[in-house]
């Protein structure tokens, strides 16, 4: 039923109560979140590359296996990217749900992604770096502005 008393202003617009109630407007900050989602989608296939190098052609990186931080040989660590970036690439499209879960995820295995390259740093340094930088921009914008999400 609608409130049809006059307003504070005196104008006698009538407005239901259950309008007040509803989710707030989205906002601009909510194209951080469609870059989340898409970064994530994005790195997630570019880390599944990686992978595959590291599965296919381990001489290609910068460094041998001895020279890594955690040393373990190249194989190992193709499984591991193309693992992480498999999920990576799946929570990036499930954030455009707008659900709390997404966004859960997703800070997690960006976390996990930035760890991973901070220790894989020494075999290709820029590109683990750029990664770093991505996955730190994806937390922060799920972390701070996730819940808008769900109102578009």
């Amino acid at each position: 039923m609608a409130d049809t008393r006059p307003s504070s202003t005196g104008v006698g617009a009538s407005m239901p109560r259950q309008a007040s109630r509803t989710a707030p407007q989205p906002t601009g900050w909510v194209g951080w979140i469609v870059f989340a989602a898409t970064m994530m989608a994005v790195i997630g296939g570019f880390q599944m590359i990686q992978g595959f190098v590291a599965l296919f052609k381990d001489s290609y990186f910068i460094v041998p296996k001895s020279g890594l931080a955690v040393e373990i040989n190249y194989t190992a660590w193709g499984w591991t990217h193309l693992a992480l970036g498999a999920i990576l690439l799946a929570t990036g499209i499930a954030l455009f749900s707008g659900r709390m879960w997404a966004r859960v995820i997703g800070v997690i295995v960006a976390g996990l992604s930035a760890l991973v390259n901070f220790v894989f740093i020494a075999s290709y340094p820029w590109w683990s770096a750029i990664v770093i930088a991505v996955d730190v921009f994806v937390i922060w914008a799920l972390t701070v502005h996730g819940q808008e999400m769900k109102s578009v």
